[in-house]
């Protein structure tokens, strides 16, 4: 066995708990991936059980751990990354008191109205960065005191997602910088919480952990951890950063001049920044980055990937992914006048509207399934597009290069559909898992494996093939005008 030092990266994603193990060189030594389940109750409505979490994860170290390559002995230390914006509550003993309501959770737009009313937008956006969109914490938590006052009334410990699972890891109550941004409650130059905005939404600050950079320590494995996983009591566990920010890390957006996409079930374009930078009126994201010194600004659609696997298992759930792509590479650029809008579950950026609703638009006698196929590409590209656009107007210089990563883009395809519409080359990240990656090297710096986020990127990190803008990217700029023009039009007749 290699006495090569190795780091766990535990992420808890909205489908699945997942673990993986690499070591000093980069090395993937084991990954495993336990699912849970979700719950839509109502409309609009999104949860999960967090001691289903739990379970999941506690099956994945097993797995990894019971693997030839890895050295329990050898694991020097472990970060935590997971779904951001979710609303865990615990009373004073530790105890769940109703399911998790999760980031794609749009229950809670009169409360986001609320917020505007009491703290004022211009105001909100300075604290924060940020306007109120019902999928993040703050929203929710006023939800829970309007509508569930006896749960309210018994709240002591208020947790994102992954810092429930380090709770269970340590028994410590923490969380990290990146993913607290993601609650509306963090003050964004200070990068701690925002005392003011939790008095004037008369929300008690002792409810709220700690917060950390994600290099920094926070706790180590107790025993109780150490008996349900395997883990060796007293390995250190690191902050780690919210899912977004780990990933950035995991891919190698660590600064202003590297961007990344990520075209997993939700789309993000990241953006690092050197200082807290904000879109005037909130509409793309503000938050720390999970890298001391580093903030970024970011645009998020809601169904990416997840639109094209909701088209796939709705109307053709026997034909593969690999048949349907080939299909919609015969087709032209612009689908021949067919628009898919890809607002399934709403919007967040740059429309910050729960009641969107996903469209085909200028269907005719003519279009096939490859039609349908490839506009649904092309929306959500024409999406993305949307995010870079506003990031620009938000005054971030333009970047050197865009990394590109996640599960859409394996697609040659929708690569090239992508650099086309965005008007940017994209160079594709080889990676496993971005966000638990992320999360490892966080915690591999902290512990002292690598000197720097930059060293651990550097020896980890494998950028390979590059999409350039082709000869369609002229007829994309055009076509996407009119897609733009698609949103204010059908606006008022989605919200009737």
């Amino acid at each position: 066995m290699s006495e090569i030092p190795c780091i766990l990266g535990l992420d808890v994603s909205t489908t699945a708990s997942k673990a993986v193990c690499i070591d000093a060189e980069g090395n993937l030594l084991g990954q495993a991936a336990h699912e849970h389940e979700q719950s839509s109750p109502y409309p609009l409505w999104s949860e999960q059980d967090p001691d289903a979490w739990w379970h999941a994860m506690c099956k994945s170290i097993q797995v990894v751990l019971e693997l030839p390559s890895v050295d329990i002995n050898a694991v020097k230390a472990i970060g935590v990354t997971g779904q951001m914006h979710g609303l865990v509550l615990l009373d004073s003993h530790g105890k769940i008191l109703r399911p998790a309501m999760l980031w794609n959770d749009g229950r809670a737009g009169s409360q986001c109205e609320m917020i505007r009313e009491r703290i004022g937008l211009e105001r909100l956006v300075a604290i924060t960065g940020n306007d109120a969109f019902a999928g993040f914490t703050a929203p929710k938590l006023l939800w829970v005191r309007d509508h569930e006052p006896g749960c309210y009334a018994k709240i002591a410990q208020i947790l994102l997602p992954k810092d429930y699972i380090r709770w269970k890891l340590t028994g410590v109550y923490a969380a990290d910088r990146a993913g607290a941004g993601g609650t509306l409650l963090l003050d964004l130059s200070t990068r701690t919480w925002a005392i003011d905005l939790l008095e004037a939404l008369d929300i008690p600050e002792s409810w709220f952990p700690p917060t950390h950079e994600g290099t920094e320590s926070t706790g180590a494995i107790n025993r109780v951890c150490a008996s349900e996983t395997g883990l060796l009591e007293g390995t250190p566990v690191y902050a780690g950063g919210g899912d977004q920010a780990a990933q950035a890390v995991g891919v190698g957006a660590i600064h202003p001049e590297t961007w990344a996409v990520t075209l997993g079930t939700s789309g993000v374009v990241f953006a690092p920044s050197s200082q807290p930078r904000i879109e005037p009126l909130g509409r793309a994201h503000a938050f720390p980055h999970a890298i001391p010194g580093i903030w970024h600004m970011m645009g998020v659609m809601l169904s990416a990937a997840g639109s094209l696997q909701w088209y796939r298992d709705t109307l053709a759930r026997q034909i593969s992914y690999e048949q349907l792509l080939s299909e919609s590479s015969e087709v032209e650029a612009g689908s021949e006048g067919l628009y898919f809008l890809p607002y399934l579950t709403g919007e967040r950026t740059p429309h910050a509207d729960p009641l969107l609703r996903g469209s085909f638009i200028g269907l005719t006698a003519r279009h096939h399934r490859g039609h349908l196929t490839r506009a649904v590409l092309e929306g959500v590209a024409y999406g993305l597009r949307d995010n870079l656009q506003l990031l620009y107007e938000a005054g971030l210089p333009a970047p050197e290069r865009i990394l590109i990563s996640g599960g859409g883009a394996k697609s040659n395809l929708w690569r090239q559909i992508l650099a086309d519409i965005m008007g940017h080359s994209l160079s594709v990240v080889e990676v496993t898992e971005g966000a638990a990656i992320g999360a490892a090297l966080l915690a591999g710096t902290g512990v002292g494996v690598w000197n720097s986020i930059q060293e651990a990127c550097n020896v980890t990190i494998s950028v390979h093939e590059q999409s350039i803008p082709g000869e369609a990217a002229e007829t994309y700029a055009d076509l996407h005008k009119k897609f733009k023009d698609l949103y204010p039009r059908l606006k008022a007749f989605y919200h009737s």
